[in-house]
């Protein structure tokens, strides 16, 4: 029994692994999204008969009552929601690898020290994603914007009360390899990860926030491999590590984007210090879409950045319509995606297959700018923060340094909003005064098809 159960796991490391590198492009992704899913199927199954956890009746229940929960929310949930789901979920995993791990200490059973070391780290991330992750949801959805702004909160003395939590959780965690039957010192162990998790998110707001979801993925992984470990299930180590890996790539990938350290990210949100009233010369030069339907109609390249606005305005669908009508009219239509355009990593790219638009005029942010001058007309639909020159011109701004779509180096800019409010950074944006830019304000969905009818007319 003991062989089929480990030929079974290695089946379902491979389906992941598989998985994982199916996600890698946007054409693969739904295939390595089901492969994983499978996989995950097959091992929770063999893992509850092994084990004798609950009976076959429970374990059929509790699949298809997950199933349906699952499935209802991901037909359900809008694409502006998206990134609040993947913290729930992101909070979930933590849980469920923190509530693991809580067992095996109330089970009263004598304990290895090195597990007993596990086992704290287990419930230590587990603690801190889940805490995390459900500051993040806040920030994200503002459900709860009395308690929990969008931006960064940060109050005097923080630094201090974090040191003091910190030295608080390795004090505790030393009382408990001492004294493992006393449950108390571990669940005051467990409270004070949770509010460290509280800490360490509450200072991060802004364009910042798509790396902290990435971030609290890869713990999810930590905290379920060090559950895993804490159990000997062998499974579960591989896929918590396969996670958490996978996690740590993309958040070392986002911070690249971003041109900051991870230590930056975590600890100095947006460098709360700097001023953002940076002065902007020029004047706002707005335009109706009528009158911008001729400069689409002439132009023979045409450059699309979406960012977080195109969702809100579900303008995805409407944008393809005009792609098409454009490419008809012998133009190129490209899509310049961002690394942290949206509010997830790969909000855009998700957004974009919804509407079934074609992968290969998916670039990305170094291959646009390299041509930007080339462009007729760039498209900029709710996207804000990752078009703002001030990145690349003005030291005063909060988010210098931080690599940009130069769309302001385009012959032409329009820019789809419905007014002349920052971003999720609080940034204002020069890239709106230049003297190439065109302001269309309104509802990006409702712009474009003013323009579509404009092409059948």
């Amino acid at each position: 029994m003991e062989f089929m159960i480990n030929a079974i796991y290695i089946a379902c490391v491979v389906l992941f692994v598989f998985g994982l590198k199916l996600l890698s492009h946007p054409s693969s992704a739904r295939k390595g999204n089901t492969l994983s899913a499978l996989g995950m199927l097959v091992a929770i199954v063999a893992t509850l008969l092994d084990q004798q956890i609950i009976s076959y009746e429970w374990i059929a229940v509790s699949l298809i009552l997950g199933s349906l929960i699952g499935a209802v929310m991901a037909k359900r949930v809008e694409m502006t929601k998206m990134p609040e789901m993947v913290s729930i979920l992101n909070g979930v995993g933590g849980m469920a690898s923190l509530l693991v791990a809580l067992a095996v200490f109330w089970a009263g059973e004598k304990i290895e020290t090195y597990i007993l070391a596990i086992m704290l780290i287990a419930v230590a991330i587990g603690s801190i994603t889940f805490s995390g992750s459900i500051i993040a949801w806040a920030k994200l959805s503002g459900e709860i914007p009395k308690l929990v702004s969008s931006g960064a909160t940060v109050f005097k003395g923080q630094a201090i009360i974090n040191v003091l939590i910190l030295v608080s959780i390795c004090a505790l965690a030393g009382v408990v390899v001492v004294a493992p039957e006393n449950i108390e010192f571990v669940i005051c162990f467990s409270i004070l990860c949770l509010v460290l998790g509280v800490m360490l998110v509450l200072p991060i707001g802004g364009a910042d926030m798509p790396v902290v979801i990435s971030l609290l993925n890869s713990y999810s992984g930590l905290a379920a491999c060090a559950a895993g470990l804490a159990i000997n299930n062998n499974l579960l180590i591989v896929a918590g590590a396969l996670v958490g890996a996978s996690g740590i790539i993309l958040t070392s990938i986002m911070c690249k984007a971003m041109n900051r350290s991870l230590s930056n990210v975590l600890f100095s949100g947006f460098k709360n210090n700097a001023s953002n009233k940076i002065e902007i010369e020029g004047e706002v030069t707005p335009i109706v879409a009528e009158d911008a339907f001729f400069v689409l109609e002439a132009a023979q390249s045409i450059l699309v950045i979406p960012g977080y606005g195109m969702a809100v305005a579900q303008a995805q669908h409407a944008m393809k319509e005009l792609q098409v009508l454009l490419e008809e009219n012998d133009a190129e239509v490209v899509y310049g995606i961002h690394p942290v355009a949206g509010r997830m990593p790969g909000h855009m790219n998700v957004l974009l297959a919804e509407a079934d638009v074609p992968y290969e005029v998916l670039l990305e942010m170094d291959e646009v700018n390299a041509r930007m001058e080339n462009f007729d007309v760039a498209i900029v639909i709710g996207a804000n923060d990752v078009v703002n020159p001030a990145a690349r011109d003005m030291e005063g701004s909060p988010i210098y340094g931080m690599p940009v779509i130069n769309a302001d180096l385009a012959k032409n800019v329009f820019i789809l909003k419905r007014g002349m409010s920052s971003g999720f950074a609080g940034v204002d944006n020069p890239l709106f005064f230049k003297s190439n830019a065109r302001m269309i304000f309104g509802d990006a969905k409702d712009t474009i098809n003013t323009i579509i009818r404009q092409f059948s007319d």
